[in-house]
C-alpha cells in the first residue's frame, strides 16, 4: 500500500496540470490584492482591512475554486489513465483494486486542498505584507477557516474522484462535475422547498454547509456539524468509489 501511495504521490508532482493549477491560483491570489489597493491610481493598501480581505473575498472567492478547479485535477489525474492505458497496467501489477484506489484518491485529495489552500493564502500573505498588517484576522478564525477548507476540499475530492472512476474519459469528467457542482445548491435548495426529506438533506449537505464555513462566530453544535460532515462524505463515497473500482471494467 505504501509504495502504491508513494507512486500516486510522484505522479501528482510531476503532473504538470496540476503544477499550472496551482501556480495560477497562486499568481491570481497574489496579484488580485493590487486590484484593491489601486483606488482610483492612487496605491492606499494601508487602508485595506486584512480580516475583510481574508473573509470576504479570499475565503469568499475560494468557495468556487473548491469546488471546480479540482474538477480538472480529476479529469486529467484519474479519468485519463483509462484512456492512455496506464490503469489497466496498474491493475495488473498484483494489488487490489482497493488499495490502488484508495491510494489514486489519497493522492487526488491532497492535490485537490493543495488547490483549494493556493488562493486564499497568497492573497491573505500578499494583502497582509502590503497593507501593513492592518486589521488582521484572529489566529483561531485562520485555522478555523483554514482547517474546514481542507476538510471540505476532502470532501468535494471524494465525490469528483466517484465520477472519474464513472466516466473514464477525462473531457466528460471535467464537464459531468462543473456541471454538477455549479448546480447541485440550486437542485436541492429547490427540491428542499417541496420536501421536508430534501430539507434536511441540504441542510446536512456539504455544499450547504460549506457556506458557513467563513462565518466569524459559530455555535458548538453548528460547529460540530461543520467538522463531522465533511468528514462522513468523505467516508462514504470512499467507500462507493472502491466498490464502483472494483466492478469497472478496465480495458
Amino acid at each position: 500500500m505504501s509504495n502504491l501511495v508513494k507512486s500516486e504521490l510522484f505522479k501528482l508532482r510531476k503532473d504538470r496540470i496540476f503544477w499550472t493549477l496551482v501556480i495560477g491560483l497562486a499568481l491570481s491570489g497574489a496579484f488580485y490584492p493590487m486590484l484593491i489597493f489601486f483606488d482610483d491610481g492612487t496605491f492606499n493598501a494601508q487602508a485595506v482591512s486584512v480580516n475583510e480581505l481574508y473573509a470576504y473575498i479570499a475565503l469568499g472567492g475560494n468557495n468556487y475554486i473548491t469546488r471546480l478547479v479540482p474538477c480538472i485535477l480529476a479529469g486529467f489525474f484519474i479519468s485519463s489513465e483509462y484512456s492512455i492505458g496506464t490503469m489497466k497496467s496498474i491493475g495488473a501489477s498484483g494489488n487490489s483494486r482497493l488499495r490502488i484506489y484508495l491510494a489514486k484518491l489519497m493522492a487526488f485529495s491532497l492535490g485537490a486542498v493543495v488547490i483549494s489552500l493556493a488562493f486564499p493564502i497568497f492573497m491573505t500573505i500578499v494583502g497582509s505584507v502590503f497593507s501593513g498588517f492592518n486589521d488582521m484576522p484572529e489566529l483561531s478564525y485562520i485555522v478555523r477557516t483554514i482547517g474546514l477548507t481542507i476538510l471540505y476540499a476532502l470532501a468535494f475530492a471524494s465525490i469528483m474522484a466517484v465520477a472519474a472512476i464513472i466516466f473514464t474519459d477525462s473531457g466528460k469528467t471535467i464537464a459531468f462535475l462543473i456541471i454538477f457542482f455549479t448546480l447541485i445548491d440550486s437542485i436541492l435548495y429547490a427540491l428542499s422547498q417541496e420536501f421536508t426529506v430534501f430539507e434536511t438533506i441540504f441542510n446536512h449537505s456539504v455544499f450547504k454547509l460549506f457556506l458557513d464555513t467563513t462565518k466569524f462566530k459559530v455555535g458548538s453544535e453548528e460547529l460540530l456539524n461543520l467538522w463531522v460532515v465533511p468528514l462522513i462524505t468523505y467516508i462514504i463515497f470512499a467507500i462507493i468509489g472502491s466498490i464502483v473500482f472494483q466492478k469497472k471494467e478496465i480495458k
